[in-house]
């Protein structure tokens, strides 16, 4: 897939506000500074397009980007960032189930940092995904940072963790673009079925 437009289209904090249209939409959910900014930016080939920040937790909403005019790209609020009170905390998760309960995204797309075994927020999200009927496709994030050695591994624990999933696990570099080209052409696998069972 070549991505031609990219689009930040809205953000919502309120099931009211979700957007309820018939294009295929992908979220993304993963711990708090895991990197889904980045990966957006990295995908899209834009810099800004969605805000990174250093601060863990930033992301307080569900934001669409409209990618080629045909599926939309849902970045969820991170879960598990410790510093937060528990009412936000908790707002966060409330939002995060609500979106995939009620709206139920075609794909969701769970992003782990590779750098560290997953954690407990995201083994829960895990299973919570597949008892609520979803097959979560994994991305193994900031793989620039660990050897090769280190990413075999990473790719062999995710292997354990996540047994589910419907494709293996991806290493994905925002910094170098590893992995880039393989979640395109997933992209675009999972864009093109769709448009068939459309048409």
């Amino acid at each position: 897939m070549k991505i031609k437009t990219a689009v930040y289209v809205k953000s919502a904090a309120l099931a009211s506000q979700f957007i309820e249209d018939n294009l295929y939409k992908i979220a993304l959910v993963g711990r708090s500074n895991v990197g889904k900014s980045s990966f957006i930016n990295s995908l899209v080939n834009r810099r800004k397009l969605a805000h990174t920040s250093s601060s863990p937790g930033k992301t307080q909403t569900a934001n669409y980007y409209l990618i080629n005019d045909l599926f939309y790209l849902v970045d969820l609020p991170g879960y598990g960032y410790a510093k937060r009170d528990k009412t936000t905390r908790a707002a966060f998760g409330k939002l995060i189930e609500n979106y995939l309960l009620q709206f139920r995204p075609q794909v969701v797309m769970q992003l782990i940092d590779c750098r560290h075994d997953p954690t407990e927020n995201d083994k829960m999200m895990y299973e919570w995904l597949t008892y609520h009927f979803y097959t979560p496709y994994i991305l193994l994030t900031k793989a620039d940072k660990i050897s090769k050695n280190q990413m075999n591994k990473a790719l062999k624990t995710a292997k354990e963790y996540f047994p589910d999933t419907p494709h293996p696990a991806i290493l994905y570099s925002a910094q170098s673009g590893q992995g880039k080209e393989e979640v395109l052409r997933l992209l675009h696998s999972l864009t093109a079925a769709n448009q068939s069972n459309e048409s």
